[in-house]
């Protein structure tokens, strides 16, 4: 019986897909990513924001019509358990974030045609650890590869639901990470992109203080590994050591994802946020690190910010100039701390700052795109296209989330070979250029 997966959400999800999947194939299971052709399918959902969770069950609800046996993972069964299986009675089985182990006899069950029964295998105490030992099967095999050093979370940011899902922080051995970036490495992977809920407490749990700089130095010795990228920074936990870390060490780009979330500091501390100077932050981090760009992101319209917090917000935007920038509007989620705050923000407000916010971004976006004319700098091959056009990647952008870099070229090139590029023309988001013989 053939098996499909669909995955939904952000690469922490991805990463527990390539799991699944890799468990299943140990197990002999016969795998597909295309659902036409499977009689059961495993959709990985999100629940982060209800956006997510309408794609997640529209996936659920077309399959279901479809006559899949569907079974659910993730966030979603977490979240909702028993209310999903109510809203949605053909789901064949369910199962939680922290018990992705199970998802081989969970699939063993539901495919005997002898069992009819609906199977839950949801901890209602999510905790979720690492299922070491199990080879990944990778859904996107390219220059690229997530790498999660660890999950859960210890924060309770007012408008987060990541720990009732997730449960508390867990890194892995550092011994595991290294092995597992050696072994892609070795499969042609140029670039791992270290990912977890806050990947600067990597560590502390495990060996009671911040291991990423040391797992960074370690990572950075492996030979056939072109770059290192961190996602999901915490700002309080951007000490010296790890700013001076980036910067020296040479396999780590110069790029430092920092969701800031505010800059207003009663928003923050309502949002359970660190309160502090994040702009003698953002300085620090540009004087140590030489040609660094800063993502970040912000949430607009959270309850009772008033015009001038958003207004506060906009004149920070506009001093800092970050390199890139997302902006989400506040989204109202059950058992958040935020959930039950008055002075709800009304969508249409909401939306007016989010708009305001990104014309302001993209306009600071084109200014930075343009500064790099006449400037040649490193790529990594993405993919090209059958009538010439290599599709690249620059040190400041990362995979899925920021801008590309087109080359009109006949070379022959391969996904993951870093090339040199001058850059000839720039818009609000990507670059074009030629190669640099």
């Amino acid at each position: 019986m053939k098996i499909a997966l669909i995955n939904h959400g952000c690469a922490k999800n991805l990463v527990d897909s390539e799991l699944m999947l890799g468990l299943l194939a140990e197990k002999g299971h016969e795998v597909t990513l295309d659902e036409d052709e499977a009689q059961i399918v495993i959709v990985n959902t999100c629940s982060f924001i209800h956006d997510a969770e309408k794609e997640s069950v529209q996936s659920i609800l077309q399959l279901v019509n479809k006559g899949k046996k569907v079974i659910v993972t993730g966030c979603l069964p977490q979240k909702h358990n028993e209310d999903l299986k109510d809203a949605i009675p053909e789901i064949a089985a369910m199962v939680g974030t922290s018990n992705i182990r199970e998802i081989v006899n969970v699939v063993d069950r539901v495919a005997d045609e002898k069992n009819e029964e609906y199977i839950s295998c949801v901890s209602e105490k999510p905790e979720y650890v690492y299922p070491e030992n199990v080879e990944r099967q990778q859904i996107t095999m390219g220059a690229s590869s997530y790498v999660k050093i660890a999950d859960g979370c210890n924060y309770h940011c007012g408008y987060c639901i990541i720990p009732n899902l997730r449960g508390i922080y867990h890194s892995r051995p550092i011994e595991n990470i290294i092995q597992e970036v050696k072994s892609l490495a070795d499969k042609g992977v140029a670039e791992v992109v270290l990912i977890a809920q806050d990947t600067t407490s990597y560590g502390i749990d495990l060996y009671k203080k911040q291991m990423l700089p040391k797992l960074l130095e370690e990572l950075d010795k492996i030979e056939n590994l072109s770059w290192i990228r961190i996602m999901y920074a915490y700002p309080s936990q951007m000490t010296d050591e790890l700013i001076e870390t980036i910067a020296k060490c040479k396999k780590v780009v110069k790029y430092v994802d920092l969701p800031l979330q505010h800059s207003d500091k009663t928003i923050l501390e309502n949002m359970r946020r660190p309160a502090f100077d994040y702009e003698e932050l953002i300085n620090k981090i540009r004087t140590k690190i030489p040609n660094v760009a800063i993502r970040t992101a912000f949430i607009v319209g959270y309850p009772g910010e008033t015009d001038e917090q958003f207004e506060h917000l906009y004149n920070f935007v506009k001093k800092m100039r970050f390199d890139k920038m997302g902006v989400f509007e506040y989204s109202r989620e059950k058992n958040t701390a935020s959930y039950s705050m008055s002075d709800q923000i009304p969508a249409k407000i909401k939306h007016e700052r989010y708009k305001k916010l990104m014309a302001l971004q993209q306009g600071i976006s084109y200014d930075i795109n343009r500064a790099y004319i006449g400037k040649t700098i490193s790529c990594i091959v993405e993919s090209f296209t059958d009538d010439g056009v290599v599709i690249l990647r620059s040190e400041h952008d990362a995979p899925e989330i920021d801008g590309l870099v087109y080359v009109k070229s006949e070379r022959p090139v391969i996904p993951g070979d870093i090339e040199r590029v001058l850059i000839e023309k720039a818009d609000e988001y990507d670059l074009f250029g030629k190669f640099v013989v």
